[in-house]
């Protein structure tokens, strides 16, 4: 048996076993969650000094890094990548632009799709079986996942089970996991008792050593006492290879340490713990709110739908329902903005492995997620502008679940003003940039999957809320204020069923 002890290197030491052209899985999300940036930054010193190793696989699941060079932003360096399998691009924008340069292969698959097929793979399975991304960019019938033009190799098929249609992402051998928890022992256990969430650290790290690779793991501090107990062990130690203790691990941006991040114990919090969102985020939010019934299991998205637990608690109906999101967080005073996907004195803490099988079978009765680019069909854009990739992260995953969907995002954007008096919504300044458009660049959603699935849509902005049909997108309402045929149907590059109501409303605005 292996000395335990060997476990323990620096981080300059653990990265000079990464070889040319290996394929590594990296966890962590946005906001410095689980993000093993001190073994990231020693591997970036490494190649620029050195040149090696080049030509890595990199795989995640959720946005990795700060905006600012950390996390996945780490590998932003020519020659070092060679193809990135990425959930979630805009936490490195060095990144971005690389891919929009053809610098390395760049795919992007759904979060929950990528962390679970990490899961097939640790577990020796034929890859990922799933109705998850059929009929998106992800399906092979339209882009397969692929999102530049370096991007050749077929990831993902089409296949036929029982009659029914499903994509198979296929399976590959990763070598190397990079991961983060709180301490580990002597034997090699790591916890992530410290951290606000799990993540996908234990499927990256099966995929790893059951591949034959070796797995890295970042922590604050050797357990104290040499001892980690059982039943806070997230990786066991038969799965690490390597420990690095990095005292200045800090727990997220926003805290050195939480003990209500994490769930270790109770904070006051209260409703006050909510910043109330203002503007055309309050308008959009407040009504999207309408939509959540009391009992319901309820999901909510980054940005715009980030806010809607506010105005819940402004309402005084937090409690009324069970939120939960991605990154495997149930209840508690959820946060926004560079923490979206953590809480405070949250009732579970799952892997999001775990949290995004929940949300593929159907545990999810109505999700409240972004809107970037919708379409005359119902389909939505979320993952890529231009040439710029963003990712869909679990938007896919989460839409494709769901019972009930409520896009929410503004009518328009760049430069677009409102004002709202009293009940009336005001246009002050049109946005510059449509984003009801007559095809979205990337379907990120299907409308025409929807409908086959019998999914309820909705699609709420500031000033009209629209709703899928069997026959297309209708519009079922429009704000107090507004002129529906002047600053709703002509500022549409479609035209929207319509009521009869609305329409006489219209022929007469």
């Amino acid at each position: 048996m292996e000395d335990v002890l060997s476990k323990w290197m620096g981080a300059a030491a653990a990265v000079e076993e990464i070889f040319d052209g290996a394929t590594m899985a990296l966890a962590g999300s946005g906001g410095g969650l689980l993000e093993p940036d001190a073994v990231l930054a020693q591997l970036e010193q490494r190649f620029l000094k050195t040149g090696h190793p080049r030509d890595l696989t990199v795989v995640h699941a959720l946005g990795i890094g700060d905006g600012k060079g950390s996390g996945l932003g780490r590998f932003a360096h020519a020659g070092m990548v060679r193809r990135v399998i990425g959930g979630h691009w805009s936490w490195a924008p060095a990144m971005q632009r690389m891919a929009q340069d053809e610098a390395f292969e760049a795919y992007s698959f759904p979060a929950g799709v990528i962390s679970t097929l990490l899961r097939e793979i640790g577990a020796g399975r034929p890859g990922l079986i799933t109705h998850v991304g059929l009929r998106t960019f992800v399906d092979p019938r339209i882009d397969g996942g692929k999102i530049n033009r370096r991007a050749a190799e077929e990831l993902v098929e089409l296949i036929e089970l029982e009659g029914r249609e499903y994509l198979r992402y296929k399976p590959f051998k990763v070598d190397f996991a990079i991961v983060r928890g709180s301490s580990a022992d002597e034997s090699g256990n790591v916890t992530l008792r410290r951290e606000p969430a799990d993540l996908d650290v234990y499927a990256a790290a099966l995929a790893a050593h059951n591949s034959g690779g070796r797995v890295i793991v970042q922590v604050k501090e050797r357990a104290p006492g040499g001892y980690v107990p059982a039943r806070l062990v997230r990786i066991p130690g038969i799965l690490v290879d390597t420990l690095v203790a990095t005292p200045t691990q800090v727990q997220c941006v926003v805290s050195d340490y939480d003990a209500s991040l994490s769930g270790e114990a109770l904070s006051a919090v209260g409703d006050g713990c909510y910043a109330t969102p203002g503007g055309i985020r309050h308008i959009i939010a407040a009504r999207a709110a309408k939509e959540l019934q009391a009992g319901q299991s309820a999901n909510f998205g980054f940005g715009i739908p980030g806010g809607i637990p506010a105005i819940l608690a402004k309402q005084g109906r937090l409690g009324s329902f069970w939120g939960s999101v991605e990154q495997g967080i149930h209840n508690g005073a959820m946060l926004d903005g560079p923490m979206f996907g953590t809480a405070r004195n949250a009732d579970a803490i799952l892997s999001s492995v775990d949290q995004f099988d929940f949300y593929s079978g159907g545990g999810v009765d109505v999700t409240f997620l972004g809107m970037g680019e919708m379409d005359g069909a119902g389909n939505i854009n979320v993952s890529k502008f231009g040439a710029t990739v963003v990712g869909p992260g679990g938007f896919i995953d989460i839409t494709q679940g769901a019972r009930k969907i409520v896009f929410c995002g503004s009518f328009e954007a760049k430069g677009l003003q409102i004002e709202q008096v009293g009940a009336s919504v005001n246009i002050v300044a049109p946005g510059s940039v449509p984003k009801l458009v007559e095809r979205v660049q990337h379907i990120s959603f299907s409308g025409e999957q929807a409908r086959l699935v019998g999914q309820e849509v909705l699609y709420v902005t500031e000033r009209a809320v629209f709703r899928l049909d069997a026959t297309g997108v209708r519009l079922i309402e429009v704000a107090q204020g507004i002129d529906i045929e002047r600053e709703v149907l002509a500022r549409m590059a479609f035209r929207p069923l319509m009521d009869e109501a609305l329409l006489s409303q219209a022929r007469a605005g």
